[in-house]
């Protein structure tokens, strides 16, 4: 043993061999190298400075009082005499590249961590003993009416339908569960239904113990596979230059690895554990770490700010106090194919203009965010499966932007997404699924675009937008979620306090200390995000959500345009406050258990040019006191074409509307109503096409076109303009680009609890740690 030594060299050659070190230091400067094998450093550090070339290998750091290594400087660019053969030893090891046919990625179960699994492997298994959406599944109760009675009046007389819901209606119901007696003359007209995004599985209820297959171009890649189309990654994890740190140990101290001030150095294999942090990365230096174990650290487990970058690859980081990876201040790594799981906080943290590439990582199972980006962190996150989190998936937070592409989110207690208080990333192509709460949270001053993703069987809603929000929801399809499928809330839900005494004033700061990061930030300009004054949902299919496809509570204004709204448990459209203007133009609202769209008083709305098909209640009920109806087709409906309840203030001009059983108008008390230039088409012989129940005076018709049947074989038809909506000419180019959008894939088998019951009308857990 050796014992407060102290061995220095600036130009020659150190080679230590089976050495024990106590409360010593080793130095070294280039052009000077070093070669350190099965040796134990107790409180004793070691600094490289400048050093061209050292290989530490099967060494043991025990007990640092600060950092066990540290590598500063850029390698020298002379060379002595043992660089030769340093280089030599260091091609003619085995790297530790993974090969294809042993990769140790974990499996999804903790307790099984060691046992290898096929990245290959693509289905979700769902358990449990129902669903917690499909209203389309249910039965009829004994005794309750069947097919070919009419629907009961509930309560403002809208209808609820008793009959059981056919899922996705293409034609109109006509001889559907009514003989040709009742229904004698019929309407052609084609609904539009849901659009396939990913298909297959996504497109039907999660049924429980079904085994939902994925496209096998979704599948997690292995280490292996992501550095052979990488050429850049591979350059990284093959290049030898500074410090190789190969199988050592790192435990029981304060620091780990440090390198700064252009340092270069690489680790293999190593084991760090019960330290203070890992690994920190400062001042534009470069590290490459590849199949290391890193836990137990008491801050985060690797630091990289100030430029900081590399490659960070095959990890295991877990049981970490603070973040598994942490990103500041300009640092720009690659992270691949990294588990980084079980952490007190989140699995990743950027901000303060970090960047990254986050790729084809597993982070699961963490306390707070699996990833968080926050004050202008800019990553691209594409390719990871993040799940089984206590907080949100990704919560993008304090201007936080990020390039959010084709992962897999699943499962996490909070929101798949969480955007809030000026986050604006572009959340593209993502698969968001089963999630305990909503799939996507736009909370207070949330922006962003959210385009082409799958939001699927989520217990709350699919999409919840909070006041003072301004996101682009464009091309997604959001179904069999538990809720709402989109819902827009102007109440502030309690999300300005957090549960368990956290809050806005996180500690981001390495030792503790809280830092501001609101100054010396980077303002770009980022083509991806177009600016968006009003917040807009825009070309989604909305489908088998267990209420209402679009709930709208909200004292600002909104465009929905060209979503198809389809088979929802409840209305399609439900409006119950909207004191700026919503406006709903171009959608297809069919097959929905109630009325196609419902409007409470003191709104202002504006329909134009919908398709408003074969729903189980009214086609369109109003209440509102600006409600403009334009250029229509309301067709199929169980109840009335359109019903105006007492006090509404309705202009209804050149629609076409038929209801089968009831009215194609029908004005319950005393309205303000113009109804002008409409088609109606008569239903049942022993119903009128218009009611009125009392003599009213402010509801003023003109000029209406009324058809009814003459003979059996009268078939009408929607022509001159062909049946609405007319999606072709309304869609954006933008929308339409990403119409065949695809998401990341599951990796393995996965078990997903779906358990049953609605909730109250607010989101479930949408505030983020």
């Amino acid at each position: 043993m050796i014992e407060s030594c102290y061995s220095q060299t600036t130009s020659g050659h150190i080679q230590l061999d089976n050495c024990n070190f106590e409360n010593g230091h080793i130095q070294v400067h280039g052009p000077g190298t070093c070669q350190v094998k099965f040796c134990t450093f107790k409180n004793t550090h070691v600094f490289l400075h400048n050093v061209p070339l050292c290989m530490l290998e099967n060494c043991e750091f025990v007990g640092s009082e600060n950092n066990s290594v540290t590598v500063e400087g850029h390698p020298s660019a002379d060379k002595n005499w043992a660089y030769k053969y340093l280089l030599g030893l260091i091609k003619a090891s085995p790297i530790l590249l993974p090969a294809e046919n042993r990769d140790f990625l974990m499996s999804l179960d903790l307790e099984s961590r060691d046992q290898a699994w096929s990245p290959r492997t693509c289905d979700i298994v769902i358990e449990g003993s129902q669903s917690p959406t499909s209203p389309a599944s249910s039965s009829p109760k004994p005794g309750s009416k069947t097919g070919s009675q009419e629907a009961e009046v509930g309560s403002d007389g809208e209808r609820v339908a008793q009959t059981p819901e056919s899922s996705d209606g293409g034609l109109s119901p006509s001889g559907e569960d009514e003989d040709d007696e009742q229904l004698t003359y019929r309407l052609s007209y084609q609904v539009q239904g849901p659009r396939p995004v990913l298909g297959g599985s996504f497109l039907g209820p999660p049924l429980p113990g079904a085994s939902i297959q994925l496209p096998s171009c979704l599948v997690l890649n292995s280490l292996h596979q992501e550095l052979q189309k990488d050429k850049e990654a591979m350059a990284l994890a093959s290049s030898v230059q500074g410090c190789l740190i190969r199988k050592c140990l790192f435990r029981d101290g304060k620091g780990g690895v440090f390198v700064c001030s252009y340092g270069r150095a690489k680790m293999e294999g190593n084991i760090f554990r019960n330290l203070t942090y890992a690994v920190r990365c400062i001042h534009n230096s470069k590290i490459v770490m590849l199949r290391n174990d890193i836990y137990r650290c008491r801050a985060s487990g690797i630091f990289l700010r100030l430029e900081g970058g590399g490659l960070i690859a095959g990890n295991n980081i877990y049981h970490n106090a603070e973040a598994g990876v942490d990103i500041r201040k300009k640092s720009n790594p690659l992270i691949l194919c990294n588990q980084i799981h079980h952490g007190l906080r989140s699995g990743i943290v950027v901000l303060g203009n970090g960047k990254g590439v986050i790729r084809n990582n597993q982070i699961f199972s963490n306390k707070e965010a699996g990833i968080y980006i926050l004050y202008h962190g800019n990553p691209i996150v594409s390719g990871n499966h993040i799940f089984k989190g206590r907080a949100a998936g990704i919560a993008v937070n304090e201007n936080g932007k990020g390039l959010i592409t084709e992962n897999v989110i699943r499962e996490n207690q909070w929101g798949g997404v969480d955007i809030r208080r000026g986050g604006i990333p572009v959340l593209r192509s993502n698969l968001i699924c089963f999630g305990y709460s909503d799939g996507v949270v736009v909370g207070d001053e949330g922006k962003g675009l959210i385009e082409g993703n799958t939001i699927y069987a989520n217990k709350g809603c699919g999409v919840w937008m909070m006041s003072s929000s301004l996101p682009h929801v464009t091309s997604n399809h959001v179904s069999y979620n538990g809720l709402y499928g989109v819902a827009v809330f102007s109440q502030k839900d309690g999300s300005g306090e957090f549960p368990g005494g956290h809050g806005a004033q996180e500690n981001f700061s390495e030792d503790g200390d809280a830092i501001l990061w609101e100054t010396d930030l980077e303002k770009e300009d980022d083509p991806l995000r177009r600016p968006v004054t009003i917040a807009l949902v825009e070309s989604n299919s909305i489908n088998h959500n267990g209420a209402s496809g679009l709930f709208v509570q909200s004292s600002e204004a909104l465009q929905v345009i060209t979503n198809v709204i389809h088979a929802n448990g409840d209305r399609g459209i439900t409006i119950v406050q909207s004191s700026q203007l919503t406006r709903v133009a171009n959608n297809s609202i069919s097959c929905n258990r109630q009325s196609g769209v419902k409007v409470e008083a003191q709104c202002k709305v504006e329909l134009r040019g919908n398709g408003i098909y074969d729903n189980r209640g009214h086609g369109i009920i109003t209440k509102g006191d600006s409600t403009a109806v334009v250029e229509n087709d309301i067709i199929g409906n169980r109840g009335s074409g359109l019903q105006l309840l007492p006090r509404s203030d309705t202009k209804v001009l050149k629609n076409r509307i038929h209801s089968f059983r009831a009215y194609g108008i029908a004005v319950r008390g005393r309205v303000k109503a113009l109804v002008q230039e409409n088609i109606i088409f008569q239903g049942k012989t022993n119903k009128t096409i218009f009611q009125q129940v009392t003599n009213n005076r402010e509801c003023i018709m003109q000029n209406n076109k009324f058809l009814v049947f003459k003979k059996k074989s009268d078939t009408w038809r929607l022509v001159n303009p062909p049946a609405r909506p007319h999606l072709e000419n309304s869609l954006r180019g933008s929308s339409a680009a990403h119409s065949g959008q695809k998401v990341t894939a599951m990796a393995t088998r996965i078990t997903a609890r779906v358990e049953g019951g609605y909730h109250s009308n607010r989101s479930i857990f949408c505030t983020i740690l």
